[in-house]
């Protein structure tokens, strides 16, 4: 397999510059979307969604470090041992984050988001709107280290 080259489309800008998790929705987000790319139309009928995936980045040099194996979420010891694949870390093979965001504002090339976890800087790769139809099907599940994580996240 050859290499992969992705160009961001935008880039995060936002007063957090540590990728510390939780508290997540007590930003707001402004996405800035690269003017030598597109034009506002690119964004034309975005405002009609209430949410949006945002495709990132994790380009912060904490995030350098991979871990291609498992490990205790946030290190905690009462926390089981999960593969990378089983947690939503920043530390992954490919870096990628993608994260479901309250749309709040359009506007030119600007889009304003609430609980985006991405700090100031992150490119962007990908925003697609959040269609109920892409929501799981079925029954949900989840271990309870997972629901105990995500407590204080946003």
């Amino acid at each position: 397999m050859t290499g992969l080259t992705l160009t961001p489309i935008g880039f995060v800008r936002t007063t957090r510059t540590d990728p510390v998790d939780d508290a997540w929705d007590a930003e707001t987000t402004t996405i800035e979307l690269d003017g030598a790319q597109f034009t506002p139309d690119a964004l034309l009928s975005l405002d009609q969604f209430s949410h949006i995936e945002v495709i990132y980045w994790f380009h912060h040099e904490e995030a350098a470090k991979a871990n291609l194996g498992a490990r205790r979420p946030r290190g905690r010891a009462d926390w089981p041992m999960v593969g990378i694949f089983a947690q939503r870390a920043k530390n992954r093979p490919n870096r990628l984050g993608l994260t479901v965001c309250k749309l709040l504002k359009v506007e030119g090339l600007t889009i304003r988001v609430s609980g985006l976890d991405a700090i100031d800087g992150t490119p962007v790769l990908d925003i697609k709107p959040w269609m109920s139809g892409f929501a799981p099907r079925g029954d949900v599940r989840e271990p309870d280290w997972a629901r105990e994580l995500m407590a204080g996240y946003w």
